[in-house]
């Protein structure tokens, strides 16, 4: 699981970037990534892997977030200081540890008007403009679920071998 977390004067939209970058590379490295919103500011992007510890996990993400960062340094960084994320998108490549934890898909974020972190598809990834354009309400997704079925299920289905 890959984290895309907007710094300061950037936004969901270049975590959708991010995020089509980050899609070429793992379809190329044989996994078939999903995507879904934080229910906040950020995305995720998941990759069903079968694997024996959660340190390859680990040890491939990070190597692909550090890939990214030294490629495009002035739009990713791969570290987790506050102050490094202005203007960037941190890819958190930490959270495939047993020990963390995040926001499940289809659960609602506490807020005023409450968003939902919602699975997406590709297309919407790719067409994302404004960060209006991936924000869900509970009825939305629900609505959502209902048309097109549960687009985190490919994960169940998909998983393949760490490269």
């Amino acid at each position: 699981m890959f984290g895309l977390d907007p710094g300061p004067g950037t936004s969901i939209v270049e975590c959708a970037r991010i995020a089509e970058r980050l899609h070429d590379v793992l379809v190329d490295d044989g996994l078939a990534p999903v995507a879904k919103t934080s229910g906040s500011k950020g995305m995720q992007v998941y990759a069903g892997v079968r694997t024996r510890t959660a340190d390859r996990t680990s040890a491939y993400a990070q190597s692909l977030a550090l890939r990214f960062a030294a490629g495009t340094p002035g739009l990713v960084t791969a570290k987790m200081a506050k102050s490094l994320r202005t203007g960037k998108v941190f890819i958190d490549w930490s959270q495939n540890n047993p020990a963390k934890t995040t926001i499940a898909p289809c659960s609602l974020r506490g807020r005023d008007q409450p968003t939902v972190s919602t699975p997406i598809a590709w297309y919407e990834v790719r067409a994302c403009t404004r960060p209006e354009d991936l924000v869900f309400t509970a009825d939305q997704v629900l609505d959502r679920v209902s048309a097109s079925g549960d687009l985190f299920a490919a994960l169940d289905t998909t998983r393949a071998p760490l490269p």
